[in-house]
């Protein structure tokens, strides 16, 4: 469809480059206003709030993308999430670690990235880290690691959840809407996060149907952010040899639209870390969340919001085993302090 756009002087890359920008300036503002985080969903102090934030944009997302192919204007056929042989050990592991770096860390590499936006100097050391293990485990010395984990598959006859996808959809919707009934979120920031799930089909069908070129392709993909920030950091270091792409765009987007947004409502605001032990913690839960990323095949955004409306069992293990991570890891925190405190028998 691209070569009908009229854009006689750019090239589908190009403007996909742009399409992203604008794609990650809108998740900039949403996300900083809204405070989106799967984290904060899953062990944050009003969890349940921000469970029915996260759960909004999710159902927009699945009715959208699978709209979207319902309509045959995207196909998920030949994308990493339907492999034939399905990573599980590389999905699970990875997922757990991600999991438990961003326990570590206090947020994924979405919501990281958004503080970094706002002054946060510890997320941006984290995004720096867990690029630079990204970026690592994907093409450099941590590879070999990643390709040996991932040779241990399960086959699949089929990628997807089995059975009907419009009735998985119904069902994963429903129960999303149930949650969301009860999570006591208000509304202005319910219809923030319906409006960021809303940036993931338009994303599907911006790369796979709007700039769609036989003689130009570009590759289908939505928001996500393990593989676009080692693209940035890769970028960032060395633009005159490699071209942007759309990871780039949208994680530079992500980045100003977070800045633009906290100096409009005043919320910028410099910050470091404390002392060196929380400077030690914040590096390790970048490295876990950089190598489990790769692993899983995405983060809590690309497997998990972008991933679940694709109705992948690769996504959807990743997601999965990136919650239990969470939980597993915060519980251990949470139990030590008190463990220590109780006198040896």
């Amino acid at each position: 469809m691209f070569e009908s756009l009229g854009f006689e002087s750019y090239t589908a890359p190009q403007v996909a480059v742009g399409f992203a920008l604008l794609i990650g300036l809108a998740y900039g503002v949403l996300a900083e206003r809204t405070g989106f985080c799967l984290r904060s969903a899953l062990i944050g102090e009003n969890r349940r709030a921000a469970a029915g934030i996260w759960l909004s944009a999710l159902i927009v997302a699945l009715l959208g993308t699978q709209a979207a192919v319902q309509t045959d204007m995207i196909a998920f056929g030949g994308h990493r999430f339907f492999a034939a042989d399905l990573p599980l050990l590389a999905i699970v592991l990875g997922g757990l670690l991600f999991g438990a770096g961003m326990v570590l860390t206090r947020g994924c590499a979405s919501r990281l990235t958004v503080l970094t936006g706002t002054g946060n100097l510890r997320a941006l050391t984290v995004i720096v880290v867990f690029a630079l293990t990204a970026h690592a485990t994907l093409k450099g010395v941590l590879s070999p690691l990643r390709t040996g984990l991932g040779a241990y598959t399960v086959p699949l006859e089929n990628a997807a959840l089995p059975g009907s996808a419009l009735l998985w959809t119904a069902l994963i919707a429903l129960a999303a809407l149930a949650l969301i009934l009860r999570s006591g979120a208000r509304l202005p920031r319910l219809l923030g996060g319906a409006l960021i799930g809303a940036l993931v089909p338009l994303a599907w069908v911006g790369t796979g149907f709007i700039l769609y070129d036989d003689f130009d392709p570009i590759a289908m993909e939505s928001l996500s952010f393990t593989a676009p920030a080692a693209d940035a950091l890769f970028f960032t270091a060395a633009s005159t040899a490699v071209s942007a792409n759309f990871g780039v765009g949208l994680l530079g987007g992500v980045a100003l639209g977070a800045l633009v947004a906290s100096l409009a409502f005043r919320s910028f605001r410099w910050q470091s870390f404390e002392n060196p032990a929380q400077t030690g913690r914040y590096l390790f839960g970048a490295v876990l969340m950089g190598f489990g990323g790769v692993l899983a095949g995405g983060c809590t955004v690309g497997a998990g919001l972008s991933g679940i409306p694709t109705l992948s069992i690769a996504a959807l293990a990743a997601i999965a085993a990136i919650a239990i991570g969470t939980l597993a890891t915060n519980r251990l925190l949470t139990a030590a302090p008190r463990a220590a405190t109780v006198p040896a028998e």
